[in-house]
């Protein structure tokens, strides 16, 4: 059983009927699920993942004043629950993890990724918010939320960035992957310094991996599930794929070849979308071009390579 769903029938069958037996009145005033950072948000946990931090768990979310008033009590009802159950333990209580699950504030769990409680009020505050740190806060499930507050800001930022914010992150990140994979990678090559070859070759990627999320409007997990996710897109996993398990196979010539295809695919879904008509082969023109399609005079006006 993936832990996303023992998460949630740990939470129907042993969490809520002890909340309904210990605090009733609190069920009206929280939310419960699991969402943040571990690889069961994301539906990806396997038996690896199953060494640390693993295991029957949820969280409760309370605001504000509902937190003080309630939250000694939840987290004594909370504390109490079976550390195993449908043997599955929580193997490792580890610091690196704290504030996982458990009894949480809705504006600290938000806080903590955004760096505020509520969403950007303006398109640019958007524009430093890491898709990283959106994916965090939009993952996993929320099993009930009667008092709706926290859903209601995980749904606004479900909608995705503003659209002047994504065409600026997705021309800033063209930009860069031309620089990094088209340019400076085989330069490094010609030069024979590995170590800067391969430095840019990573730098591609993450460019190019960020590139394919804007252009599917969806947030960017972890880089380490990064390239899992990127394989479950549909237009994606079986064109890019391939190519970007070409770019790991080695630091050579024969890895130029697949930068300038993913660079090709590139250049076709902004065609596709409208946002370029440049007939260049390389990036950087394609990215001007997206950047003169934004609206907002104050984002179009930053620098290309700004926001990414």
């Amino acid at each position: 059983m993936k832990g996303l769903e023992l998460c949630r029938r740990y939470y129907e069958q042993v969490g809520r009927p002890a909340l309904e037996r210990e605090c009733p009145e609190v069920l009206e005033h929280m939310a419960a699920g699991l969402v943040g950072e571990g690889s069961e948000c994301l539906g990806y946990d396997d038996e690896i993942s199953r060494d640390h931090d693993w295991g029957p768990g949820f969280c409760i979310w309370l605001t504000g004043a509902d937190l003080e008033r309630y939250g000694d009590q939840v987290r004594a009802v909370y504390a109490a629950l079976p550390k195993s159950w449908h043997g599955c333990a929580r193997l490792r209580e580890d610091p690196m993890s704290a504030g996982r699950v458990g009894v949480l504030s809705s504006e600290g769990f938000y806080a903590r990724f955004l760096g505020r409680t509520s969403l950007p009020e303006k398109q640019t505050q958007w524009l430093t918010i890491p898709s990283q740190a959106l994916c965090v806060c939009t993952n996993g499930q929320v099993f009930e939320d009667r008092e709706g507050s926290f859903t209601a800001l995980r749904r606004g930022l479900q909608a995705y960035y503003p659209e002047d914010v994504r065409r600026k992150k997705l021309a800033a990140r063209c930009a860069l992957a031309a620089q990094s994979g088209q340019y400076n990678f085989p330069r490094c090559l010609k030069r024979g310094d590995g170590v800067a070859a391969m430095k840019a070759l990573a730098e591609f990627i993450d460019h190019v991996q960020e590139a394919v999320f804007l252009l599917e409007r969806r947030y960017r997990p972890y880089y380490k599930w990064a390239h899992r996710a990127l394989l479950e897109l549909p237009r994606w996993g079986e064109t890019a794929g391939p190519l970007f398990e070409q770019l790991v196979q080695g630091v050579s010539e024969a890895q130029i070849e697949p930068v300038e295809c993913l660079s090709g695919l590139l250049i076709d879904a902004l065609r596709r979308e409208g946002l370029s008509g440049s007939a260049s082969d390389f990036l950087l023109p394609h990215a001007k071009e997206v950047q003169e399609t934004i609206d907002d005079q104050v984002i179009r006006a930053l620098p290309l390579m700004a926001f990414p």
